[in-house]
């Protein structure tokens, strides 16, 4: 009988350029394997530089000190366990994501990754080579490990190779961003190549990075594949121990203990919550600051930086002008204390004072408009990035999904800061997710339980306050009416007959349609924020800003 092969799985969360860093985490993973008597570590796809690194991997010095880094990781392995480690790779002239087994003090095999996506948000075909060739097949311990990369298995053509090559496991280092559908839309993948019964390990990066999030939710499975057996938590950071036997071709003890899958609104609040969170960190800030109006949106943007940060790094600073309500005044101190935050009143009357007087002059005989709207938005803007300025926290932005399709936000205004926690998130699944937060307190969440969004700002009408008696609906449809037609729009790109089929006003569709369009130089200017639908504004939609397009 052989010994069974012993594999620590390290689902971490590495910083896109920290190679010194990266590599601590993956020496530390190397000595938890050893001490755990693993003979192998597995890490994620492209550990070593981070994923996605973008454009960085064209600079030569990043992809030399990668490799430098392999290199030197695999010279301390003559003992103990070996890695299975992402990394850029140049050779022949060319670049290569690629995933290099190091043992006995050298690198053992390196598998170019074959399918390079080049859709959404990857753009892999323009950094690296795909891979070709044999598939990589190595013996290790009496198992015939065949090596595949993340995209490599949404397609058939590897997983098939593999086995025909005479694979035993399949083992799949992964940087796969979560989405909303991902859960669904890896399982029809894979079961592409179900046939080929390939027992594998799939281990995937963990982290915000920028505008993706990624879930990890590293698991393994035996040849049925529906009986997955998730080895460390979504969201998390961790390890796992598995064990191969290379008698029966299988792993043994899976299926107890299972890590199990998040759905729907929590699965959204933590992808949110980790990607501020990450954001924040990985850019060494001290916390965040971010205007708190009383309403919907800088409520669930407060609830989530403080679960992701802490409330004692979360300034919440109120900025009411003559237009600003009782009520908003009071649910925001009320928010803001029940989320334990730091709160704050910097009124902008003085500042609309000033303003009024400078452009007096030039604006004699003109009546007011939405000039002087604008006016108390920038306002707010100047005095938050001034107390970010001044004191070092980030400045959140807190637009939606929908203001930011129609452009209902104003530049240099509510659209300043660093990051939107909330910026793929539609109006109407803000106050779901509210609703949610107010129910349940997130695993890892650093912020009370109970009502921390006050149910007034939940159910009273959405206004900016920036006009006596202001709604949103003056200017826009109702919410559920405004969602439908821009998801149709925007995530689904339909013709606008196939949004009129479902008994929208004609009239109106255009108008969003045109809103939608001669809004795109306002988003090219927003903040990056967390992906979390099919299409976000940013990396996802790349639409011109010059456009006279229109579906006539």
């Amino acid at each position: 009988m052989s010994k069974n092969i012993r594999i620590l799985v390290g689902q971490l969360n590495p910083v896109v350029g920290d190679i010194a860093g990266n590599m601590a985490l993956a020496r530390a993973a190397r000595e938890e394997a050893r001490a755990a008597g693993a003979d192998l570590v597995v890490l994620s796809e492209h550990f070593v530089l981070g994923y996605p690194a973008e454009d960085l991997v064209l600079k030569p010095a990043a992809v030399a000190h990668s490799m430098a880094a392999v290199e030197a990781l695999a010279a301390e392995t003559a003992e103990g366990p070996a890695v299975l480690i992402g990394s850029p790779w140049a050779a022949e002239g060319k670049l290569f994501n690629s995933a290099l087994l190091l043992g006995e003090g050298r690198i053992l095999a390196r598998h170019d990754k074959w399918e390079l996506p080049n859709y959404g948000v990857f753009d892999e075909k323009r950094h690296y080579t795909p891979g070709g060739g044999l598939p990589v097949v190595v013996s290790f311990k009496g198992v015939r490990i065949g090596i595949a990369i993340c995209e490599d298995v949404w397609f058939e053509r590897l997983p098939r190779a593999l086995a025909a090559a005479g694979a035993e496991l399949m083992i799949v280092p992964n940087a796969s961003p979560w989405r909303r559908a991902i859960q669904a839309e890896r399982a029809a993948a894979f079961d592409r190549w179900a046939d080929v019964k390939l027992p594998y390990l799939w281990v995937n990066q963990m982290g915000g990075q920028d505008e993706l999030v990624f879930d990890g939710g590293s698991y393994a499975t035996d040849t049925d594949y529906a009986g997955r057996c998730g080895l460390v938590a979504q969201f998390e950071t961790g390890t796992a121990l598995v064990e191969f036997d290379p008698d029966t071709k299988l792993f043994s003890g899976l299926g107890t203990g299972c890590a199990g899958s998040l759905e729907d609104w929590e699965a959204e609040y933590r992808a949110a919550m980790q990607a501020l969170g990450d954001y924040v960190r990985k850019n060494r800030f001290p916390g965040v600051v971010l205007g708190m109006s009383g309403g919907i949106d800088s409520a669930l943007t407060a609830a989530i930086a403080a679960d992701a940060l802490g409330p004692d790094k979360v300034w919440c600073v109120m900025m009411p002008s003559k237009y600003t309500s009782t009520d908003s005044l009071e649910d925001a101190k009320a928010c803001a204390e029940a989320l334990g935050c730091r709160y704050g009143i910097i009124n902008i009357h003085p500042g609309v004072a000033a303003m009024d007087q400078m452009l007096g002059p030039s604006f004699e005989g003109m009546r007011t408009d939405i000039t002087e709207e604008n006016i108390q938005s920038r306002l707010r803007g100047v005095t938050l990035m001034a107390l970010s300025n001044k004191f070092g926290q980030m400045v959140v932005t807190t637009g939606n999904k929908s203001e930011m399709a129609v452009g209902y936000a104003t530049l240099y205004g509510d659209m300043c800061g660093g990051y939107n926690a909330l910026k793929d998130f539609y109006k109407t699944e803000v106050f779901e997710l509210a609703k949610w937060r107010n129910g349940h307190v997130p695993r890892g969440g650093l912020a009370p339980g109970g009502e921390v969004i006050p149910v007034r700002i939940i159910t009273k009408p959405p206004s900016a306050e920036l006009r006596d008696d202001q709604k949103d609906e003056d200017s826009l449809p109702p919410y559920p009416v405004l969602d439908d037609i821009l998801r149709g729009l925007v995530d689904r790109e339909e013709d606008l007959d196939a949004i009129l089929a479902r008994g929208h006003d004609a009239a109106t569709v255009r108008r969003i349609e045109h809103l939608v369009y001669i809004a795109e130089y306002k988003r090219r200017q927003a903040p990056p924020g967390v992906k979390v639908g099919s299409k976000n504004f940013g990396r996802d939609r790349r639409y011109p800003i010059t456009n006279r397009f229109r579906d006539d």
